[in-house]
């Protein structure tokens, strides 16, 4: 599995570049020839190679110290929480997080346990904010299970903007919680599905940290129990 603790996720690489790049032609276009023709665009572009590495950066996040708390796998707000069916665990609890471009696009395991299942789905590019996304939006899914053998599924989905979803992890994988597994250029959601018995912890209109907010939480510690 594929990932990286540095400070701004290697994926905006290219993106910095381009825009910095872009930025460094046309700055020295209009020092050359002083114009607000060059200006004006010089000053976009840098905005604009701000924006991109605001994007992608990869701040280092610690879960909470309680081992039975599932955290959420995305910054951003939560636009539903309620009673769903999901085709890989059946009745359950589905917790969704839109995520904005201004949110860090890094995506987190919510809980510790070993991928069982993998898939991706293609589809359309609706607003992510919408209930239609879930079912509609291209999209790249993963079910873990725990020590217990509790099962969770965790959800990427492509909005009006992000048109790019990048998921590491595979079947047969361990993840820890607030591992850092995937992230979705730019502007998306996460949708969560988690054990139809468990209590949601947050409410709908809440801003979530990736890793660190709890989403709820499991009566016992899974990962003691044999």
């Amino acid at each position: 599995m594929k990932s990286s603790s540095s400070i701004i996720t290697p994926e905006g690489y290219p993106f910095i570049a381009y825009s910095a790049g872009l930025f460094l032609l046309l700055a020295a276009g209009a020092w050359l020839v002083p114009s607000a023709i060059l200006a004006v665009p010089a000053g976009i572009t840098f905005l604009l190679t701000l924006f991109v590495i605001s994007f992608f950066r990869n701040p280092e996040r610690v879960p909470p110290s309680d081992s039975t708390v599932i955290v959420a796998p995305a910054d951003g707000q939560v636009v539903y929480i309620g009673p769903s069916t999901q085709e890989h665990l059946g009745d359950c609890l589905k917790i969704s997080i839109f995520m904005s471009v201004f949110n860090v696009h890094v995506n987190r395991a919510p809980y510790s346990g070993s991928v069982i299942d993998y898939f991706y789905k293609p589809g359309k590019f609706y607003d992510a904010r919408h209930a239609k996304a879930s079912c509609e939006n291209e999209q790249c899914g993963l079910v873990i299970e725990t020590n217990s053998g509790q099962r969770i599924a965790f959800v990427q989905i492509a909005g009006l903007i992000a048109r790019r979803i990048l998921c590491y992890a595979k079947s047969g994988d361990r993840l820890e919680r607030g591992e850092r597994y995937g992230l979705i250029r730019f502007g998306s959601r996460v949708d969560v599905y988690l054990p139809a018995e468990l209590t949601a912890l947050v409410s709908v209109g809440q801003m979530t940290t990736a890793g660190v907010t709890p989403l709820a939480q499991f009566g016992s510690d899974p990962a003691k129990e044999c």
